[in-house]
C-alpha cells in the first residue's frame, strides 16, 4: 500500500515547529507546545500539532505518531513518537502510568487547606451542549472512573494560589475537573471555571515529563513557565517557585 501524500507545509510553518522542539532523537521528539495549539485537528481547528508533524516526516512519507495529549488551552511538554516501535513503547508508559507528569496551575476561590494532598474522586463523563466535559461522580453514579491528582501548594495570596499537580491517572480534563470540584477552578478556564474573564488563556502548563526513552533510559524532560504565567502571578502577588 502507497502511502498517501503529505499535506503541504509552509516554510514559515516550518520554522514554527522546529522553534518550539525541546529534545530531538531517532525515536522521539519532544516539544513545548504554546497555549491555543491543539493537539489533534477536529471541529474549530484549522491547524494542529499532528499537521505540523509533517515537517518531521521520512523521505517514505511516514511522520512523527502521537501517543498523548494536552488540552489545546494547556502549554508545555508533550512527546511524540518517530518510529512505530517507538509509539508502543511510548504508549505503553502511558497505559501503564510509568510516565509523570507535573504541571502548574494558577487557581481562583477557596485554596485547599493545608500545603499538600491528593483529590482522590472518580469522574464521569458527560454531554453538555454537545461538548463532552468530566463531573466529580456521585458514589452511585454507573460509568464513573477512578481519578487521583496529587497537588502541592507552591504560594497562595487570599483566594488565588499557584498549584504544582501531578495526575496519577490520565483521564480527559482531569485536573480541570477535580479542581473544579475543589471549589478552586484554574484561572482562564472556561469550560470548568467561573466564566470570568480572569485570564487571557488557561493557566496550566504541562512543566515536566518524566519517561523511560525507548533505549531504555529515564528521562525527565522539562518546559520553562510561559511569561503569561510570570504576569499573572506578579499581578496576583504569587511566586512561581517556592520559597520566592
Amino acid at each position: 500500500m502507497r502511502n498517501r501524500p503529505l499535506p503541504s507545509l509552509s516554510e514559515a510553518d516550518r520554522a514554527y515547529v522546529s522553534s518550539i522542539v525541546l529534545h530531538e532523537d531517532s525515536q522521539v521528539i519532544v516539544f513545548d507546545k504554546p497555549s491555543g495549539l491543539a493537539v489533534q485537528g477536529g471541529g474549530g481547528v484549522e491547524q494542529s500539532l499532528d499537521d505540523l508533524l509533517v515537517a518531521f516526516a521520512k523521505s517514505n512519507g511516514k511522520r512523527p505518531r502521537l501517543v498523548h495529549r494536552l488540552d489545546r488551552g494547556t502549554s508545555g511538554v508533550i512527546i511524540v513518537a518517530r518510529t512505530k516501535p517507538a509509539a508502543a513503547f511510548l504508549s505503553k508508559e502511558f497505559s501503564s502510568r510509568r510516565a509523570r507528569k507535573t504541571y502548574v496551575a494558577v487557581v481562583e476561590g477557596k485554596i485547599p487547606d493545608g500545603d499538600e494532598g491528593v483529590f482522590d474522586q472518580p469522574l464521569v463523563k458527560v454531554e453538555e451542549g454537545g461538548r463532552p466535559r468530566m463531573l466529580i461522580a456521585k458514589p452511585d453514579r454507573k460509568g464513573k472512573l477512578s481519578a487521583a491528582t496529587a497537588w502541592r501548594v507552591v504560594s497562595r495570596t487570599g483566594n488565588h494560589a499557584v498549584l504544582e499537580l501531578s495526575p496519577e491517572t490520565g483521564r480527559m480534563h482531569q485536573i480541570r475537573a477535580h479542581l473544579m470540584g475543589a471549589g478552586c477552578p484554574i484561572l482562564g478556564d472556561h469550560l470548568y471555571g467561573t466564566g470570568q474573564r480572569s485570564a487571557d488563556r488557561l493557566m496550566l502548563h504541562a512543566q515536566s515529563l518524566e519517561i523511560t526513552h525507548p533505549d531504555g533510559e529515564r528521562r525527565t524532560f522539562s518546559a520553562p513557565v510561559p511569561s503569561e504565567f510570570e504576569r499573572v502571578a506578579t499581578r496576583l502577588g504569587l511566586a512561581l517557585e517556592y520559597g520566592t
